[in-house]
């Protein structure tokens, strides 16, 4: 049973650490790396006292192989821009959670269940935070799409070419060329709607007293002789003295949507389906 008396104080100590992160990132769009690292340190602490207790010592290296394995993956979705730099560390400390059993087969289901509820739950989240931007920036945005979708109109009209083709081979041939005509269209409309919630919600103007390294700047910048550019790895503490030091201008930041919630969303969930015998 996934809520055992050894692995309770695993699930308190996640659900507590996960919201903490979830209150960093909704006031600062950041979560602090030592936040993220005392889990790692407490989670893991606390398998060896368990272990040293019941002499044991496969629940200490249960955690350590999760750690492991959530290292590759914390990385791998960091690497391919998927993550920012805190929700990737958040991830890997959730490895030294999750492996809930002494069974490595019903931890990969755990695992992979996670990662299914994280990217379906952050899905619906980031969709529905985006129409939240939309709502109070709507006049903005409505002027950002026009401009997008005449960028893009190219793809847009392919979209729509391949939704037509879709429709006239379901009338002939099988309905679901339909669907799948459906689902192309939905894809150049999905990046011009991106694209412009990013342009136009997601942009701040902040004094170079309010930028905090990590952020992402909107564009390259020239500040006292050195170009510092707009990297996924975002201003480093190099940069950001330099900022501060001599940068009398406002400064362009590209500020992301605050994607720690999916964490606590697919925690809570994978709870549940374990509990209730889904998993």
């Amino acid at each position: 049973m996934l809520i055992s008396s050894q692995n309770l104080f695993l699930i308190i100590l996640a659900l507590v650490w996960i919201t903490g992160a979830v209150l960093q990132d909704l006031k600062r769009r950041e979560v602090d790396n030592i936040w993220n690292f005392s889990l790692i340190a407490f989670a893991l602490g606390y398998r060896l006292a368990v272990s040293v207790f019941l002499n044991d010592y496969w629940f200490i290296l249960n955690g350590l192989i999760g750690l492991l394995i959530f290292l590759i993956l914390g990385n791998l979705f960091y690497y391919l821009r998927f993550f920012a730099g805190g929700d990737a560390k958040l991830l890997i400390a959730l490895g030294t959670i999750l492996p809930f059993s002494y069974d490595w087969i019903v931890n990969f289901k755990l695992f992979g269940f996670f990662i299914l509820f994280f990217l379906l739950t952050g899905a619906i989240y980031v969709l529905f935070w985006s129409f939240y931007l939309v709502t109070i920036n709507f006049n903005r945005f409505k002027l950002e799409f026009k401009k997008q979708a005449k960028n893009y109109k190219i793809m847009i009209y392919l979209g729509l070419g391949f939704f037509f083709l879709g429709i006239i081979l379901g009338f002939f041939l099988d309905f679901v060329f339909i669907s799948l005509g459906f689902v192309i269209l939905l894809f150049p409309l999905l990046f011009v709607f991106a694209k412009s919630v990013e342009e136009s919600c997601l942009i701040k103007e902040l004094t170079s007293k309010q930028v905090t390294e990590g952020d992402w700047l909107y564009c390259d910048i020239m500040v006292h002789g050195k170009k510092i550019k707009a990297n996924w790895e975002g201003v480093s503490r190099k940069d950001l003295e330099l900022i501060r030091k001599y940068s009398k201008k406002k400064i362009l930041i590209k500020q992301g949507i605050p994607f720690t919630p999916s964490f606590l969303f697919s925690f809570i969930i994978l709870l549940f389906a374990s509990s209730y015998g889904y998993i």
